[in-house]
C-alpha cells in the first residue's frame, strides 16, 4: 500500500487536459503517510510512517522519532518503538480481539497528533484451500492460476483483501565446487614504468553454499474480493496470482502463502479508491477525485494532511507447495535469467599507473578486473588458444553463484 499512498497527493493535483510533458511537481503538500494494520495474529505488529513524495521522486522520506500507540476500549495501551527509520514495532506481541475497538495515535516530532477512528473486526473467515491449476488469465495468456477458497461459518463476512508471499528455489546451472580467491590485488603498480599488476589468484574449494538458493517476494498489488451480493459468505476459486508459462520462478520448487483478511465495508471502499487513484485512467481523467480521506486525522486539522487507513481485521492463511514437474511433466525448464554461455578473457591487464605506451587493446575487461568486482564465476580451465583467451573459462556470476539472485539460507517453512 505504501507505494500507492506515497504519490496520492501528486495524482490528485494533475490538470484535466492530457498533453505530453515531463512530470514535475509545482505544488506539493507534505502529508504524513501512515500504513497501519492490526490483525488477530499474536505477534509484534508494525506501523510504517513516511512523508508523501513528489511525483518525480522515487524514495519516500521516513518519519523519524514519532510516538506511536495503539489503545483499546478497555484503555490498554500498546506502545511502539522505532526499529529502523520510519518503521515502528510494538514492544510486545499482542493480538486484536473480536469485538474490541482499537485506536491508533501518532505524535510527530513537530508536535502534531494524529488519531484514527475506533476500529474493530466483527467476523472471521477461514481459508479452506489454496491450489494451482493450468489455464489462462484475462488476457488469454497461458500459465498457472493460483486460487483460494474460504468460508465464514457465521455467514457475516462479505469483504476480503488478500496478500501473498511467494518463495521459489534457484539452482545455479553452472555451479562448480571451485571458486576464485583473489588477494593482494593492486591494479596500480607503484612503479609507473612497470606495466605489471600485483595480485595473488587461487582456485579453491567453495566456502559457502552457492548452488541452491531461495527468493521470497511479497505481493505488491491491492487484491480484493466481495461476496456481498452472494447468498453465502463463501469464497470459491478466487484468483490471487497468475504465473505465465515459462516464468523463471516456476523452474524448480515453488511455494506461496496466501493471507485472507476480512474487511469492513469502509476499509474495502478505501482500498478500492486507493487502487483507482493509482491507475492511469483515474490519474488523467477529467474529473479529479480530490484528496483520498481515510479514517486518520490530525487532532487539530488545519493544513496537516494525512494519508492512510488504520485497519483492524481477522486473518486466515494457507501455504501451497508444488514442483515444476507437477504441472509441466514433459516441458523443458523455463529459461534461466541469463543464457550462461561460458567465455574467457585475458587474465591480466596493464597497470592503471603505467606511463609507457600501451597501444590499442582489442580485448575485453580482464578476468582479474571482473573477479575483483565479483562479476564472474569459475567454470573450468581453458584449453583453447584463441585471441583474447585466458587460462580459465568463466560465466556471469549468477550462473555459478545463486546468492546473486537469492539467499542460501533455507526458509524455516520450506519443504522439499
Amino acid at each position: 500500500m505504501k507505494k500507492y499512498l506515497a504519490h496520492i497527493l501528486i495524482f490528485v493535483s494533475l490538470a484535466s487536459c492530457v498533453e505530453p510533458f515531463d512530470f514535475e511537481t509545482e505544488t506539493f503538500e507534505n502529508a504524513l503517510v501512515i500504513q497501519a494494520f492490526l490483525s488477530n495474529e499474536n505477534k509484534q505488529h508494525q506501523v510504517l510512517l513516511s512523508r508523501a513524495i513528489r511525483f518525480e521522486e522515487s524514495i519516500a522520506a521516513p518519519e523519524r522519532n514519532a510516538q506511536v500507540i495503539i489503545r483499546d476500549d478497555a484503555q490498554n495501551e500498546f506502545s511502539f518503538q522505532e526499529t529502523e527509520p520510519g518503521t515502528y514495532e510494538s514492544n510486545i506481541p499482542f493480538a486484536a480481539i473480536k469485538g474490541m475497538k482499537y485506536t491508533l495515535e501518532v505524535l510527530t516530532t513537530n508536535g502534531t497528533k494524529y488519531i484514527s477512528e475506533p476500529e474493530s473486526f466483527e467476523s472471521e473467515s477461514i481459508v479452506t484451500n489454496v491450489y494451482a491449476e493450468r489455464g489462462t488469465n484475462a488476457n488469454g495468456e497461458s500459465g498457472l492460476n493460483i486460487y483460494v477458497d474460504g468460508i465464514d461459518p457465521s455467514g457475516s463476512s462479505n469483504y476480503y483483501r488478500y496478500e501473498y508471499e511467494e518463495t521459489y528455489k534457484i539452482i545455479a546451472p553452472d555451479w562448480t565446487s571451485a571458486e576464485f580467491k583473489l588477494s593482494n590485488y593492486e591494479p596500480c603498480n607503484p612503479d609507473p614504468d612497470d606495466p605489471r599488476i600485483i595480485y595473488d589468484l587461487e582456485v579453491v574449494p567453495r566456502e559457502e553454499e552457492q548452488q541452491v538458493c531461495y527468493k521470497t517476494i511479497a505481493s505488491q498489488n491491492i487484491i480484493q474480493n466481495s461476496s456481498a451480493n452472494l447468498s453465502a459468505s463463501e469464497v470459491e476459486r478466487f484468483p490471487v496470482r497468475f504465473i505465465a508459462d515459462g516464468d523463471f520462478v516456476l523452474s524448480h520448487r515453488y511455494s506461496i502463502i496466501v493471507k485472507q483478511y476480512v474487511q469492513s465495508a469502509n476499509a474495502f471502499s478505501y482500498y478500492q479508491n486507493l487502487q483507482n487513484f493509482s491507475s492511469s485512467s483515474t490519474v488523467f481523467s477529467e474529473i479529479q477525485p480530490g484528496f483520498l480521506s481515510g479514517n486518520i486525522k490530525a487532532e487539530i486539522e488545519n493544513d496537516n494532511k494525512v494519508l492512510g487507513y488504520f485497519e483492524v481485521a481477522s486473518v486466515s492463511e494457507q501455504r501451497l507447495f508444488f514442483d515444476y514437474r507437477d504441472f509441466y511433466p514433459e516441458e523443458p525448464l523455463p529459461l534461466y535469467v541469463n543464457k550462461c554461455v561460458p567465455f574467457t578473457a585475458p587474465l591480466e591487464h596493464v597497470s592503471y599507473c603505467f606511463r609507457g605506451p600501451i597501444g590499442g587493446d582489442p580485448c575485453a575487461q580482464s578476468l582479474i578486473e571482473r573477479i575483483n568486482i565479483d562479476l564472474i564465476s569459475y567454470v573450468d580451465l581453458n584449453e583453447g588458444g584463441e585471441m583474447c583467451s585466458g587460462p580459465y573459462l568463466v560465466v556471469a556470476r549468477e550462473c555459478g553463484d545463486c546468492t546473486e539472485l537469492g539467499s542460501n539460507v533455507v526458509p524455516p517453512f520450506w519443504e522439499d
